[in-house]
């Protein structure tokens, strides 16, 4: 069989003058061949676990080269492409020490010779060269890589990843005890948004509030001012008393205690016949207004005995407690005049101090000046009539939950 030598390169090609001319024919084949091999390039992965792989000491520009890339922090894409234009810039036997770079990590991995590319045929040096080009130059494969190379630098990336991910047992309590923590802060907030006149209450002491100035002990020691106030020595209390509320509605009430104690419309005022009400509160949300949330936190500790004083119209009027009782809120009966005592004052507010269920009163009789002097009661006549004894305003959980109910 003929064969077609432009169809088959192994075959010696005609020169101009019609001879083969096997050396220079051979030599260009060699050369086509080597650039077709040595364009193909290590892949940057690649080269960066045989790079990775040499002994330090040892290493070349080019696996120094791609060491420092690797740690450069660029990325990947960025990496692959200076690769790509630093391998194509190099000569043909530069690559092939690339390539012998490559066999001669392979062959230590896998304790067995690597193959061997040898050095290109030159022209002249041809003579040897027949049959088949192949018999003569071994190219490089397209990637002989030992899998596991890429195997272990995937799970040393992973096993990087996921040490990093897990913690350790004193994290792993730090972490439960912040949740914990941060947990109990917000029940904390919420229960002392909702439930903070119950918790605050036993460490109020009124004067801390109310008072800014000695009380008096003695009624007689010392002028009285223009103010109107409600003074109690025994339990440290000095608030002002609001006249100015003249109707009996809850809501006008409360508004009322914001500025002190109030006087209770529809009852009789100090140096007058009759009894009269004053009414504030025991404990508040201390998150609605007001100043005066805990001026009768303590009126519990008062007992038959014990005096008070009222200031008004620059008048000081001392009365002299009698009794004292927790009745229910619709018990208004002790709002009227009591049988035997002409002038008396009764102090209400709520109990237990920060709730509404109940009301705490403690009543005096007017002791100074002589009640005998007193007038008739001058209270606004009115046809309301109270059905409910005044008291703590909602606290904001009786809020939501009417809201809601």
């Amino acid at each position: 069989m003929k064969l077609d030598p432009i169809n088959h390169p192994t075959l010696p090609l005609p020169d101009s003058d019609g001879n083969n001319n096997t050396a220079e024919t051979a030599a260009n084949l060699i050369r086509h061949k080597l650039d077709n091999l040595y364009s193909l390039e290590p892949d940057a992965v690649t080269e960066t676990i045989e790079s990775s792989q040499a002994a330090a000491g040892s290493r070349s520009k080019h696996q120094k080269f791609m060491i420092e890339l690797a740690a450069s922090g660029k990325p990947f894409a960025q990496i692959q492409t200076d690769w790509h234009e630093y391998y194509a810039g190099l000569s043909n036997s530069e690559k092939h020490q690339v390539w012998q770079e490559f066999y001669d990590v392979q062959n230590r991995s896998h304790a067995a010779p690597a193959p061997q590319v040898p050095e290109p045929l030159l022209p002249g040096e041809n003579s040897a060269v027949t049959g088949n080009f192949e018999q003569h130059f071994v190219p490089p494969p397209k990637l002989r890589i030992k899998k596991s190379s890429v195997a272990d630098l995937k799970q040393q990336i992973t096993g990087r990843v996921q040490s990093r991910s897990k913690l350790s047992r004193k994290a792993h309590v730090q972490s439960m005890l912040f949740g914990l923590s941060a947990g109990a802060f917000v029940v904390l907030m919420l229960m002392f948004s909702f439930f903070n006149e119950r918790v605050i209450a036993p460490f109020i002491t009124p004067s801390r509030n109310v008072s800014s100035t000695p009380l008096i002990l003695d009624p007689s020691s010392a002028a009285v001012g223009s103010e109107s106030k409600l003074i109690i020595p025994k339990i440290n209390v000095e608030v002002p008393v609001v006249y100015d509320v003249e109707t009996i509605e809850e809501a006008a009430v409360q508004k009322g205690l914001e500025s002190g104690v109030v006087h209770y419309a529809t009852t009789s005022n100090p140096g007058e016949q009759g009894n009269g009400a004053i009414f504030g509160h025991s404990s508040n949300n201390i998150l609605n207004r007001g100043k005066y949330k805990f001026a009768f936190v303590l009126l519990s500790r008062l007992e038959s005995g014990d005096t008070f004083y009222i200031e008004k119209g620059g008048v000081r009027y001392v009365y002299k407690i009698f009794e004292k009782k927790v009745v229910s809120p619709t018990d208004v009966s002790v709002l009227g005049s009591i049988n035997g005592k002409p002038s008396t004052l009764s102090l209400i507010t709520c109990d237990p101090p920060g709730t509404t269920i109940n009301r705490l009163v403690v009543i005096g009789e007017q002791i100074s000046p002589d009640p005998a002097g007193n007038i008739a009661s001058t209270a606004t006549q009115t046809d309301e009539q109270a059905e409910i004894l005044a008291g703590n305003p909602q606290s904001l959980w009786s809020r939501i939950w009417g809201n809601i109910f």
